[in-house]
């Protein structure tokens, strides 16, 4: 594995997805160009879900077609079925990505379907998606413990993210929903999960609900992982999660690995002064420590 980790800045659509008020389409189209213009290569753009249940990002389509694509830059999309898969090959998608957890009663409760349900579900966009030349990122949720169900057992993270592997998705990111793994066990899952799934394939996403998110990172990284989700300012969370904080902040994540010796091709002042503009906008302070500090500075 080489020093390079690439950043999936998922800001604009986990981010965004979570907040109380509305967030203007302008203000979104605002974000994802600046966040084009510090170097990132992936930004996840928005989610195609029917705006009865998330109404935040109800302007999927004026957000996606309003952006300025930017040559090598990735604009993902989040699919929840055909209907949204199919409002994204309108407006000219590239990438999409679908969901899936590794607890059944999350499933239940953030899909209305359980696993196995929910991988019938999207199979048919699998199927679609490759005959389109469409690229397809799979995520599975509650890879370190579940709010309904708690422990969450390796094997099953395991099954769900060879699954989604075996069922075409280029690459698959762990995600810790509620913040509550630590390194060791990070790693441990990370291990497990690369024994069926090539590392090259894998990606980590966590939640820093309990200050952990960085040195899960860290641990992962020795593992041999170099894709990290992220978010800048640190925003969102999971509204099915009590007490669920945001994702790290991508400053923070670009911080520590600029100082680790790795390369990101990210331009961590202009990242931070995208993150201290979006703060602004949301009006509080920045959810990142290295946008604060740089600031002061």
């Amino acid at each position: 594995m080489n020093d390079f980790v690439r950043i999936v800045e998922v800001g604009p659509r986990d981010g965004l997805q979570n907040e109380k008020q509305l967030i203007a389409t302008a203000d979104k189209i605002e974000l994802i160009n600046r966040l084009s213009a510090t170097g990132l290569r992936s930004i996840e753009a928005t989610s195609f879900v029917s705006p009865k249940w998330v109404p935040q990002l109800a302007d999927a389509a004026d957000v996606f077609t309003g952006i300025q694509r930017r040559p090598g830059v990735s604009y993902p999309v989040l699919v929840p079925n055909e209907q949204g898969y199919e409002r994204a090959l309108a407006v000219g998608v590239e990438e999409v990505a679908v969901f899936t957890a590794a607890s059944e009663q999350f499933n239940l409760k953030n899909t209305n379907a359980g696993i196995d349900e929910s991988m019938r579900r999207f199979a048919p966009i699998l199927t679609r998606a490759q005959a389109d030349g469409i690229k397809v990122r799979g995520y599975v949720s509650t890879v370190l413990g579940c709010p309904y169900q708690g422990e969450v057992p390796v094997a099953e993270v395991v099954r769900v993210a060879r699954q989604l592997h075996a069922m075409g998705c280029y690459e698959v990111s762990l995600g810790d929903t509620i913040g509550a793994g630590t390194p060791r066990k990070a790693a441990a899952m990370l291990r497990a999960v690369a024994a069926a799934v090539p590392m090259a394939a894998l990606a980590v996403h966590f939640h820093d609900t309990y200050g952990q998110a960085l040195a899960n990172i860290a641990s992962c990284l020795e593992e041999g992982v170099r894709v990290v989700d992220a978010a800048v300012a640190g925003t969102g969370g999971c509204p099915y999660a009590r007490g669920a904080s945001g994702n790290v902040a991508s400053e923070d994540v670009v911080y520590m690995l600029h100082g680790m010796g790795m390369v990101t091709g990210v331009d961590l002042p202009a990242l931070a002064a995208t993150g201290r503009w979006l703060s602004e906008r949301l009006g509080r302070d920045t959810g990142s420590k290295t946008g604060k500090a740089l600031a002061a500075t």
